[in-house]
């Protein structure tokens, strides 16, 4: 079994609107000095059977098919 996260980030220069929100939520709280919130999203996916190769080829298949836009998002992958 393999496991991997893939962590998926919006592209720098895309607009953040929920960043910007916990941004500003942050500072409300007493959180002084934080410049900048990027949002993103994190997978976490267990493969049965495979080698690394093969696991590092599937998972970037469900990157560009399901898990990111990536007209706007960047993807990472790594194996566990």
């Amino acid at each position: 079994m393999i496991k991997a996260r893939v962590t998926v980030t919006l592209k720098n220069g895309v607009l953040d609107p929920q960043g910007k929100a916990i941004e500003g939520a942050l500072g409300t709280l007493g959180f002084a000095g934080v410049e900048q919130v990027r949002q993103g999203k994190v997978f976490d996916i267990e493969l049965a059977g495979q080698n690394r190769a093969e696991a590092e080829k599937e998972l970037a298949d469900m990157c560009e098919k399901l898990l990111a836009n990536t007209v706007v998002e960047n993807y990472a992958v790594e194996i566990l």
